[in-house]
């Protein structure tokens, strides 16, 4: 027996020793492997002609291009469902950017590590525009479709409870019963995340005959996974997400990167690489945020771009606006 728990350790002791540098393994594939999931509008999509688009993608594009200046260097692999965390671990991929979000249990308890926070998430409720409810404290005998036994059928008992308020509730086996039972009329609201109730929104026949009510049942963060035991990496996926950040605020875009090297102010220039040696601590090269600004574009430029007026899911920014015009994304300086 001893001898069996001796070898799996060296085994474990192995295996973590061969994810210890996986910006050098990276660049030696010669591109960055991005677990994804098909079917999450705005987040991850995979088009007629086989080309990944969404929010996630976009910051897989992102890594791609601090890395290789080039945002193209990335291969996605599927896989299904909303979290997946084994394929990270075993090393599969290198990345998982999709729609899991950040709690303890998966930042402590199964071998991976979020390193910040791309999109703000929560559980909503939304109604028929016609009832002309406009917040969910005004809900009262009601019956809401929830998945069965799921974090949102938790939390809706806990909301309701807490606030005194009657209702029903449909139970449904899954995220895809959800839109096709309240949309035949089987209950009077609906519960899912924020996101998810957009899209089921924008998808309705009428999409002006439904609300989405303001208050959050639950915070939802979610956010690029690596695996533990690398900080180098997981350094450089968290700055790469900063620097978007970074370049918003500083009104530094895809457009207008490329006329910005010419600029004094010292915040821009050490975020775009002419001024310290900031990419070279990371082991990149010292350009890479242009890379990314350039090849990608800064937090706002894909927010809209996947999210925005000209997605179709037009979800409003909200708590993912800048801290500077009361949203809650707020970048560390490069300094």
């Amino acid at each position: 027996m001893r001898t069996i728990l001796v070898l799996i350790l060296l085994l474990f002791g192995l295996s973590a020793t061969s994810f210890a540098d996986t910006l050098e393994t990276v660049r030696e594939r010669g591109a960055v492997r991005c677990g994804a999931n098909e079917g999450h509008r705005g987040f991850s999509n995979l088009s007629a002609d086989g080309f990944w688009f969404g929010f996630d993608v976009d910051l897989c594009r992102a890594v791609s291009a601090a890395i290789f200046s080039d945002p193209n260097r990335v291969s996605f692999i599927e896989y299904p469902g909303e979290f997946r965390m084994t394929p990270l671990r075993v090393g599969e991929v290198d990345l998982m950017a999709r729609n899991g979000y950040w709690n303890m249990s998966r930042d402590n308890e199964y071998g991976v590590t979020y390193t910040g926070i791309a999109f703000y998430d929560g559980q909503a409720i939304m109604v028929r525009d016609d009832t002309e409810i406009i917040s969910a404290l005004e809900l009262d005998d009601i019956s809401v479709c929830v998945v069965v036994d799921s974090l949102q059928h938790a939390a809706l008992d806990r909301f309701f409870f807490k606030n005194q308020i009657t209702y029903e509730e449909v139970m449904v086996e899954d995220d895809a019963d959800l839109a096709g039972a309240y949309m035949a009329g089987i209950c009077d609201a609906i519960t899912a995340s924020a996101s998810k109730l957009q899209e089921i929104k924008i998808n309705a026949v009428n999409p002006s005959q439904h609300r989405i009510l303001p208050e959050r049942l639950s915070k939802e963060p979610m956010g690029p996974v690596v695996r533990k035991g690398d900080m180098k990496w997981q350094t450089i996926i968290r700055w790469v997400l900063f620097a978007m950040i970074n370049a918003e605020e500083l009104g530094v875009n895809s457009r207008n990167v490329d006329t910005m090297i010419e600029t004094k102010n010292p915040r821009m220039r050490r975020l775009l690489g002419l001024e310290g040696e900031f990419g070279q601590a990371l082991g990149l090269n010292p350009t890479w945020a242009q890379d990314v600004i350039r090849n990608v574009g800064n937090y706002g430029e894909v927010y809209e771009r996947n999210f925005g007026s000209t997605s179709g899911l037009m979800i409003p920014r909200g708590t993912n606006e800048l801290w500077t015009k009361g949203g809650l994304h707020y970048a560390p300086p490069v300094r």
